[in-house]
């Protein structure tokens, strides 16, 4: 989810804050969209809430502070995982309760964008303008590209990312009963992935969110500003 640059502890801070309101919003909006779809397991857990409380995941915070502490790390972190029942899911038309499953992943990045666009678009343009920020200018700039980083990480088609539920759905049943089960090993190999870029320069996962940045860089935050 991009590269952290030099150690600055004001900018650290900034990326705690900017992470604290994404991941709350993202799981927020898994659990308020499985629910609207039928199935309120996220809702009975307390999980449609704003209160970051609720989302925290000990091991995917203290995975971002270590790895943001090391200069030129890919940012990774995540909040504790909403539960979705996909049996008591709705129906959506021809893509039955896949299609319901997808809409519940892809809530979560495009809640992201959303929040990226609304405030990407203003700080742009006033930026350009010449409008100072002063001590906000780094929580702003770093709010922009962790939600677009965020969005775009949890987009890569590996299970368990939001990324394979949403390709799920178009899947023909006898792939997709082959890749649920590769659900409990998703984590490892992404690991893996990201040990391959840091140690081997393999890129790998650079050269699958980096296409997926570079769109909305460019499409909502239109101008030079995050390049």
């Amino acid at each position: 989810m991009g590269e952290l640059g030099q150690f600055d502890p004001n900018r650290i801070l900034a990326l705690l804050a900017a992470l604290l309101i994404a991941i709350t919003v993202h799981e927020f909006m898994h659990a308020w969209a499985a629910w609207r779809l039928g199935d309120d397991t996220a809702r009975q857990l307390g999980r449609i809430t704003l209160n970051p409380v609720a989302h925290f995941d000990p091991l995917g915070f203290m995975l971002f502070i270590i790895i943001v502490l090391v200069p030129g790390a890919p940012l990774l972190a995540w909040g504790k995982p909403v539960p979705v029942n996909t049996y008591r899911l709705r129906p959506l038309g021809q893509f039955g309760r896949k299609g319901s499953m997808a809409v519940v992943a892809v809530a979560g990045p495009l809640s992201n964008l959303v929040l990226a666009t609304i405030i990407g678009v203003p700080y742009v343009a006033a930026s350009e303008r010449g409008v100072a920020f002063g001590n906000a200018d780094q929580f702003l700039s770093a709010f922009v590209l962790l939600n677009i980083g965020l969005a775009a990480f949890n987009m890569i088609p590996i299970p368990p990312l939001d990324g394979s539920k949403i390709l799920s759905a178009f899947l023909p049943e006898f792939w997709y009963q082959r890749i649920v089960p590769l659900e409990r090993y998703g984590f490892g190999l992404i690991f893996a992935l990201i040990l391959a870029d840091r140690f081997l320069q393999a890129g790998l996962i650079s050269a699958m969110i980096q296409p997926f940045q570079a769109l909305f860089l460019r499409v909502i935050l239109v101008g030079g500003l995050f390049s």
